[in-house]
C-alpha cells in the first residue's frame, strides 16, 4: 500500500480491517430485507450476522481489550490509538445490532406471520396459551433451574459465555426472613430456546421462547416474594483460546485442559432487553468490569441468533429457498471405478453444485480396496458427526496405515478435532498436530495403492474444508489428481507435517509459510512488468479476505503499471480501488447469496499462459506466515478454463448478488436490472441442469 505517510494513499488500514469484518455483516444484513429471498432465510441471514457478532467480540474486540489492559496508550501498526479503534468498532457494531433488531420487530415478525410462522410475544398469549405455557413451566422448566437470591451466603454466580440469564428485582421477605433485592436465575443448555406451541392452542407453526416463559413465570422460583422486574441478560467473554505450544509435551491435552476455560474469559460486552432497568444495567456493568460503551441495550431476545431454530422448525418449505440436489460429477458416478478414471486424467468437483459425496466415495472405496496401503489425510473442520472420520476410523481397523493431521487449533472446533484425534489413537491411526506454531489450514487427501507391483499415489485437493454439511452451503472447488509432481508435494508435505528435517523444494505447490507470499508478490509483479512492455496483463483472483499490506502494494503498482486487476473479495478488503492515480485500474467486488463464497482461486494472464491456482489461502498475514497452506496449480487445459468459466467470470457479471466497492470503502448494492440472474444461479442450472 506505500508509506502511509502519502497523502494519496488510503490510511488506517488496520482500523479497515476491522471495519471491513462489520462492513461484511452489513452487507449480510442486507439480505435479511431482501425481497427475492425467501423469508425464512431472510431470518437465517439475520441470525448468520448474530453468530458473526459473536465471534466479532469474542476475539476481536476482545484482543483490542486486552492489548489496552496492558498498554492503555498502544498504537495500532499504522499509528491510530487502539483506545480510538475500539470506540470506533464499537460505534459501528451498535448501528448493525440496532439495525438488526429493526428489521426483525418492523419487517420479519410481521411477515413471518402474516405467512402463518408466528413467534408469539407475551402480551399476544391466548388464556389458553397461558395455561399450557405455566404447565411446561412447571413440568419441564422450573425442576432444573437454580435461582441464586443475592446475598452474603449465595455470592453472584459464574456466568458462562453466551448463556441466558436474568436479573431479578424482588420485595419481601422469604420462609427464613431472608430479603434479597436481585437474584439471578440462569437458563441451563440443555433447555430449548425455542418452544413449538401445540397446534390446537395456536395453530400451525407457532413458537414461542424460552425468555418468554421464563419472565412469564420466573415468579414462582421465588414464592411469597413479588417480582419487581426480570431482566434477560447475556455476556459475552474473550474465548480465544491461548496454549503456549513449544511449552507443552502433549498439545491435544493441553487444550483439553484449556477448553473450559473459554466459557469464563474476561466479560467484553453485555446485552440486555432495552427496558432493562438502569439500576440492573449499571450493576452488571460493574460486576463484569465492564462499561456503557460495552452495553448493547436490544428490543428483543438477547440471544437473537437462537431464532435460528425457527427455520428448522417452521416446517414451511415454500418459505425456504428451493430444495436443492447436487450433482455427481459423471466421471465419479461408479464408485468402484473411481482410481481407474482418476487415473485417465484430473477430475474437478465444483461443490455444492457437484455432491461431496464424490470425496466421501474416493476415501470409501479407499478403505474398502484390498490394494490400497495407506491413506493420508489433513484436517481443520470436519464436524462433531463426521461420515469422512468414520470412514478413517473404519480404515485404521482394518489394517491400513492411517495417518492424520489434525489441526487441534482451528478455532472453535478444538473440542471436537481433540475427540477425533482420541478416538484415531484408540485404533492405531497415526496421529499428528502439525508444525508448532503453525495452523495446518491445507486440504490434502494421499491414498497409496499397489498397483502391478508398484505404489500408485491418488490426491484429493481442496480450497474447503473435509466437511460434509458445509459443503452443501459453501462454494469450493476440489482436484482429484495423480500428476506425479503433485503428488510428490503432497508426500513431501505429509513428511513436513508428520517429522522433522530440512524443507524441500516443492515442485507444483506454492506454500506458506516459505514460498506462498514470495510466489504471489512475483506473479503480481511479472503482470506489471508486462505491462509495462506494452503486453496484455490481468489478474483475477476470488478469496474471503485481502488484507496483508505488501500484497496491496503490489496490487497497486500493478494497477499503475496498467495491469487490469478484478478481486473478488466476500469479506474484508482493506484495499482501496478506483483511487485516481493508485489504483484506477482495480475492481473489487463482494458477491453474497445463498451458497456462502469460499473458493480461493488466482488467476494471472502471464503472457497468455494463463496461470490458474486453487487454494486455502485467503491473502491475509495469517495465511501467509502463520499457517501451513498451499495454493495448487490447475495443470489441464480444460479444467483451467472450466475454474475461469464458473469460479470468476460468472461474478463478474453478476448483476443480482454483487456488491461492487468504491473507492472509500463502502459498497454500491447490486443493481439488479429486470431479468438478471445471480451467479450461483447460473452455475445451478450449468452444472446441476
Amino acid at each position: 500500500m506505500g508509506e502511509s505517510k502519502d497523502p494519496q494513499l488510503p490510511p488506517d488500514r488496520f482500523l479497515n480491517r476491522e471495519l471491513g469484518a462489520l462492513a461484511f455483516n452489513e452487507r449480510v444484513l442486507a439480505l435479511a430485507v431482501d425481497p427475492t429471498v425467501p423469508l425464512l432465510e431472510q431470518l437465517r441471514f439475520l441470525c448468520i450476522v448474530s453468530a458473526n457478532l459473536d465471534e466479532f467480540f469474542e476475539i476481536r474486540i476482545a484482543g483490542m481489550r486486552e492489548r489496552l489492559a496492558v498498554d492503555p496508550q498502544v498504537m495500532d501498526p499504522d499509528g491510530t490509538p487502539v483506545a480510538r479503534l475500539l470506540e470506533v468498532v464499537r460505534a459501528r457494531a451498535q448501528r448493525i445490532v440496532s439495525a438488526q433488531y429493526r428489521i426483525l420487530n418492523e419487517n420479519l415478525l410481521p411477515a413471518l406471520d402474516h405467512a402463518g410462522v408466528r413467534i408469539l410475544a407475551a402480551p399476544r398469549w391466548s388464556a389458553a396459551l397461558i395455561g399450557w405455557a405455566r404447565g411446561t413451566f412447571q413440568r419441564e422448566i422450573l425442576p432444573v433451574l437454580t435461582p441464586i437470591g443475592l446475598d452474603p451466603s449465595h455470592p453472584f454466580p459464574m456466568v458462562l459465555n453466551k448463556s441466558l440469564n436474568f436479573a431479578v428485582q424482588l420485595e419481601g421477605t422469604d420462609a427464613y426472613g431472608r430479603q434479597s433485592s436481585l437474584a439471578i436465575v440462569q437458563a441451563p443448555r440443555a433447555l430449548p430456546r425455542v418452544i413449538r406451541v401445540p397446534s390446537q392452542i395456536a395453530g400451525e407453526s407457532a413458537f414461542i421462547l424460552l425468555s418468554s416463559i421464563l419472565a412469564r413465570f420466573v415468579g414462582e422460583c421465588f414464592p411469597g416474594m413479588r417480582v419487581r422486574g426480570c431482566h434477560a441478560f447475556r455476556l459475552t467473554r474473550n474465548s480465544d483460546l491461548f496454549v503456549e505450544e513449544e511449552e507443552v509435551t502433549d498439545l491435544r491435552v493441553a487444550i483439553q485442559g484449556e477448553l473450559s476455560h473459554r466459557h469464563f474469559g474476561d466479560a467484553v460486552r453485555l446485552e440486555v432487553n432495552d427496558d432493562c432497568a438502569p439500576e440492573v444495567s449499571e450493576f452488571l456493568l460493574r460486576r463484569f468490569n465492564l462499561t456503557e460503551d460495552d452495553l448493547y441495550r436490544v428490543r428483543g431476545p438477547v440471544n437473537l441468533a437462537r431464532l435460528s431454530r425457527v427455520v428448522d422448525l417452521a416446517g414451511a418449505p415454500e418459505l425456504e429457498y428451493p430444495q436443492f440436489k447436487p450433482r455427481v460429477p459423471k466421471k465419479l458416478r461408479n464408485p468402484g471405478a473411481v482410481f481407474r478414471r482418476i487415473a485417465r486424467g484430473d477430475v474437478l468437483v465444483h461443490h455444492p453444485f457437484e455432491s461431496f459425496e464424490a470425496v466421501l466415495d474416493f476415501l470409501r472405496t479407499a478403505a474398502a480396496d484390498k490394494d490400497v496401503v495407506a491413506i493420508k489425510q489433513t484436517i481443520y473442520r470436519t464436524g462433531e458427526d463426521s461420515e469422512l472420520m468414520d470412514i478413517l476410523l473404519t480404515a485404521a481397523r482394518g489394517g491400513k496405515e492411517v495417518t492424520v493431521i489434525v489441526e487441534l487449533m482451528a478455532r472453535f472446533d478444538e473440542e471436537t478435532n481433540s475427540n477425533w484425534a482420541e478416538r484415531l489413537e484408540q485404533v492405531g491411526a497415526h496421529v499428528s498436530y502439525g508444525v508448532v506454531g503453525h495452523k495446518t489450514h491445507a486440504k490434502m487427501s494421499l491414498v497409496l495403492r499397489r498397483e502391478k507391483g508398484k505404489l500408485k499415489q491418488y490426491v484429493h485437493l481442496s480450497t474447503g474444508n473435509y466437511h460434509a454439511s458445509t459443503a452443501k452451503r459453501y462454494t469450493d472447488i476440489g482436484l482429484f489428481t495423480t500428476d506425479d509432481k503433485t503428488c510428490a508435494d503432497v508426500i513431501e508435505l505429509f513428511r513436513q507435517l508428520t517429522g522433522l528435517g530440512k524443507k524441500r523444494r516443492l515442485t507444483r505447490f506454492w506454500q506458506a509459510p516459505f514460498t506462498l507470499h514470495r510466489n504471489l508478490l512475483d506473479a503480481i509483479a511479472r503482470e506489471a512488468q508486462n505491462a509495462g512492455m506494452g503486453m496484455r496483463a490481468r489478474i483475477v483472483a476470488k478469496m474471503n479476505s485481502l488484507l496483508e499490506h505488501r500484497v496491496i502494494d503490489a496490487l497497486y503498482r500493478a494497477s499503475q503499471a496498467g495491469v487490469e486487476i478484478d478481486l473478488i473479495v466476500r469479506g474484508a478488503c482493506a484495499l482501496r480501488p478506483g483511487v485516481p492515480g493508485l489504483s484506477d485500474n482495480i475492481r473489487v467486488c463482494s458477491a453474497l447469496g445463498r451458497f456462502l463464497e469460499h473458493t480461493r482461486i488466482y488467476y494471472f494472464f502471464n503472457g497468455g499462459r494463463r496461470d490458474t491456482l486453487l487454494a486455502s489461502a485467503d491473502w491475509m498475514d495469517r495465511n501467509f506466515f502463520r499457517r501451513v497452506e498451499i495454493a495448487f496449480p490447475v495443470i489441464d487445459r480444460k479444467l483451467k478454463q472450466r475454474v475461469f468459466d464458473e469460479g470468476l467470470k460468472p461474478y463478474l457479471n453478476d448483476l443480482q448478488d454483487v456488491w461492487t466497492m468504491r473507492p472509500d470503502g463502502s459498497y454500491d448494492p447490486p443493481p439488479r436490472p429486470e431479468g438478471a440472474r445471480s451467479a450461483q444461479a447460473r452455475l445451478t442450472k450449468l452444472i446441476t441442469g
